[in-house]
């Protein structure tokens, strides 16, 4: 398969590594400093391109791929806001795309599991929910995608919560996500429910970005031949929780 990547940071080293291995070919890499270089002749015969940059410039980069007629599997997150935009333009014109907040394998079972425990968890009031997450100094997005994802997992299943908040919750009906930026941390995430009698968490740890990359990779894999959007759950045969 040969291979665009879009974003050199650690990530798309981390991606551009393990594509080799796994036999991959990057036929070109687009930075900062080359974007222009995103053209037909520049992505010609590529496959498919895998874009992790930043959210000033990933609903760009995702279209730029459809005017190209490449098929792009995105990791960005904090422009989710235009991603029904992104969505009804692929479904129209017959492009292929893969989305996820994260790609690590363990992450998205903990999204499932997060979805049916919301659903028991939503019967008993006495526990209140929050969300935890901790990521390095250099994430420019707070919370994390991967933090939203769970507060959307928990708001469409628990009755008692409308809507999350970027700070501690100040009436019940708020689901608060706390967000901390520490050292050189992957990645962190955990839902607490907690009342006056006990605890119970479920707690992801990364260990390195190698989990998160090689989900990219297996997402580009997954794309080959097919159009539409795509996530983690159609890659690892997930049903919603």
């Amino acid at each position: 398969m040969k291979i665009v990547l879009i974003g050199y940071g650690k990530m798309g080293k981390e991606i551009e590594k393990i594509a080799r291995e796994r036999g991959h070919e990057i036929v070109l890499i687009i930075d900062i400093d080359n974007r222009h270089e995103l053209t037909p002749e520049g992505v010609a015969g590529a496959d498919v391109a895998i874009e992790f940059t930043g959210p000033a410039a990933a609903y760009d980069n995702i279209m730029r791929c459809f005017d190209l007629q490449l098929p792009v599997v995105s990791g960005s997150t904090g422009w989710l806001d235009r991603y029904e935009e992104v969505r009804r333009r692929c479904e129209k014109e017959g492009q292929a795309f893969f989305y996820a907040s994260n790609f690590s394998i363990g992450v998205n079972i903990l999204f499932h599991m997060n979805r049916i425990l919301a659903r028991i968890m939503g019967r008993y009031p006495e526990y209140e929910v929050t969300i935890e997450e901790t990521h390095h100094i250099h994430k420019k997005d707070a919370p994390s995608g991967t933090a939203i994802t769970l507060a959307e997992g928990i708001l469409e299943h628990h009755p008692g919560k409308r809507r999350w908040v970027n700070h501690r919750a100040e009436t019940e009906e708020e689901l608060p996500i706390l967000s901390r930026r520490e050292g050189e941390v992957p990645g962190i995430h955990t839902v607490r429910y907690e009342s006056a009698m006990d605890l119970l968490e479920l707690t992801h740890s990364a260990k390195s970005r190698r989990g998160f990359a090689l989900g990219a990779v297996m997402a580009a894999e997954f794309l080959a031949g097919k159009k539409g959007c795509y996530g983690m759950n159609d890659l690892l045969g997930l049903e919603e929780g």
